[in-house]
């Protein structure tokens, strides 16, 4: 069952609402007499926050889920104070996160962005290999692919959330640099690619690596950011001295692997 929440981690959110629901109302039922209604709905939705956020950390969903648990009760209370607000601004802001965060739900994969320091020793590390070709899988914005490409080098990137494509594509057109295409990172032919970046998080990694080691020509290298793949050693981890700690993993493809 845990797995199943894992896999589709929407199901282990809604869960967690639906199960903290009822002891919230045993805990708040007995105060309605005592506390003003106002005063009591907030420390109900605070308590709703607090027990979902806790029963999505129990389930082992990602900690991005029990922000998400803990702040949809507020929200979803606040709209119901405010009165007779018109619909339309709740469906377009759904709308918006659904075409902005879509790969969170069904990937497991949220919108994490390299930073320019990352950028650049990505840049420098095409250059002391002398790798031609560069592909971002989950490549968000595009800010590595526009910094990577050009000096011979060809840089590429694929996103599937649909907000986040045209974003990264407007941006690559006004730069006139690297190629965005919008696509699943499942489906991209990777072996002519000299250099393959990912930024993802950690569920994807085991099968991303069976799909680069497999499909990859002997030579070319993976890195992925902060999250390695479970057991396989890396040939090497870079600390960079950034803001954030970031670490790069480095698998050579074709390289016997060890662990």
């Amino acid at each position: 069952m845990l797995a199943l929440f894992r896999k589709t981690p929407i199901l282990g959110a809604l869960l967690a609402q639906v199960v903290a629901l009822p002891v919230v109302a045993a805990v708040t039922g007995p105060l309605s007499t005592s506390v003003e209604r106002v005063p009591l709905i907030g420390i109900a939705l605070l308590l709703q926050g607090l027990i979902a956020a806790g029963i999505t950390g129990a389930l082992g969903l990602a900690r991005w889920w029990l922000l998400i648990a803990f702040l949809f009760p507020l929200a979803l209370g606040s709209a119901m104070l405010l009165g007779n607000l018109p619909a339309w601004p709740f469906g377009i802001a759904f709308l918006l996160l659904a075409l902005v965060f879509s790969n969170t739900t069904r990937g497991r994969v949220p919108l994490y962005l390299t930073n320019p320091e990352t950028a650049s020793v990505l840049k420098d590390l095409m250059r002391d290999r002398k790798a031609a070709r560069m592909l971002d899988l989950g490549c968000g914005l595009g800010g590595v692919v526009r910094a990577l490409d050009g000096e011979g080098r060809q840089a590429r990137g694929v996103e599937n959330a649909p907000a986040v494509y045209l974003a990264a594509r407007l941006l690559s057109a006004v730069n006139g640099k690297g190629k965005i295409r919008r696509g699943d990172l499942w489906r991209t032919d990777v072996s002519g690619e000299d250099l393959v970046y990912a930024f993802l998080s950690p569920a994807p990694m085991a099968g991303l690596w069976q799909k680069l080691s497999a499909e990859m020509k002997p030579g070319s290298l993976f890195v992925s950011n902060s999250f390695p793949v479970p057991d396989v050693d890396p040939d090497e981890i870079w600390e960079l001295s950034d803001a954030r700690k970031t670490r790069l993993f480095l698998y050579p493809i074709g390289k016997a692997e060890a662990g």
